[in-house]
């Protein structure tokens, strides 16, 4: 659990850090560079994999890293950066229920707790939410909630099926290769209609979010979700909301609810409880 928290704290800062820094560039631009970067980190780690596994890694990082990146950052052209996070909330449902169908059961407790997180992390951020937020902005954070909760339960069942065991950092260089597949067309076309330009802030921050928000916190991330029981890999999806407040409170200088934020952040850390307990 504590690869997930860590993948948490280095996410809280990326809300601010897009919305933001890198207001107006294009997404797919963006998305296809912050995963070449995450591709080059871990090039030299990368090891041969049997023919099926690597081509299921392959489609991982495509829905997962490539489709998701892709509808995160086109969603920052309709909403702002707290309204995108409060919209992530939803992410802990998608992963009890596609957990529960992969494995066609019904788990009330990993179900419960999901919802529980989502109500502590919409206590948190209900009140910044515009009401007239743009539904094409909803729609696209939610597709993209949609595409990691099915990445990252697809990239334990891929890694659990291995004949020949191998480490998650010798296979992750095929997961940001799926993804970039998926986003470099798009990325491209972005490149030569807008030409995009950066400051040397916004280089800093894309760097930083092709390092560690795309390399190092997705590798801790799915790293860590073979690790853990549903339930608590459904409720760790919404601990980045309340670090990413205090974020936006100690280093973004935003004003936050102070009330909400205690009230919420309990609400998020009881809601790990449960599945803490259960051994599925």
């Amino acid at each position: 659990m504590l690869q997930l928290f860590v993948a948490s704290v280095i996410w809280s800062f990326s809300f601010g850090l897009i919305g933001n820094r890198l207001a107006g560039l294009p997404p797919a631009w963006l998305a296809a560079v912050r995963l070449a970067v995450a591709a080059a980190v871990f090039l030299p780690f990368v090891r041969r994999v049997p023919l099926k596994t690597g081509a299921a890694l392959f489609g991982v990082g495509t829905v997962q890293f490539g489709l998701m990146s892709l509808a995160y950052m086109a969603s920052f052209r309709y909403l702002k950066s707290h309204e995108v996070a409060l919209f992530t909330v939803m992410t802990p449902v998608y992963v009890a229920v596609a957990n529960d169908l992969l494995r066609r059961s019904f788990n009330g407790v990993n179900l419960a707790a999901a919802l529980l997180s989502v109500c502590g992390a919409g206590v948190i951020l209900w009140r910044g939410v515009a009401s007239e937020a743009p539904l094409a902005g909803f729609l696209l954070v939610e597709a993209s909630n949609l595409c990691f909760a099915l990445g990252q339960l697809a990239y334990r069942e891929v890694m659990s099926a291995a004949k020949c065991p191998v480490a998650d950092r010798h296979v992750f260089f095929w997961l940001y290769l799926g993804g970039l597949a998926a986003l470099l067309p798009l990325g491209a076309w972005d490149a030569a209609r807008f030409a995009p330009r950066l400051s040397a802030g916004q280089a800093g921050a894309l760097l930083y979010l092709g390092v560690l928000v795309s390399g190092l916190s997705y590798f801790l991330w799915n790293s860590g979700a073979c690790r853990v029981p549903p339930g608590v890999l459904a409720v760790m999806n919404n601990v980045k909301i309340p670090l990413g407040v205090l974020v936006s409170l100690l280093v973004f200088r935003e004003s936050v609810n102070t009330v909400s934020l205690l009230a919420g952040g309990v609400l998020v850390l009881a809601a790990l409880v449960p599945p803490v307990f259960r051994k599925s």
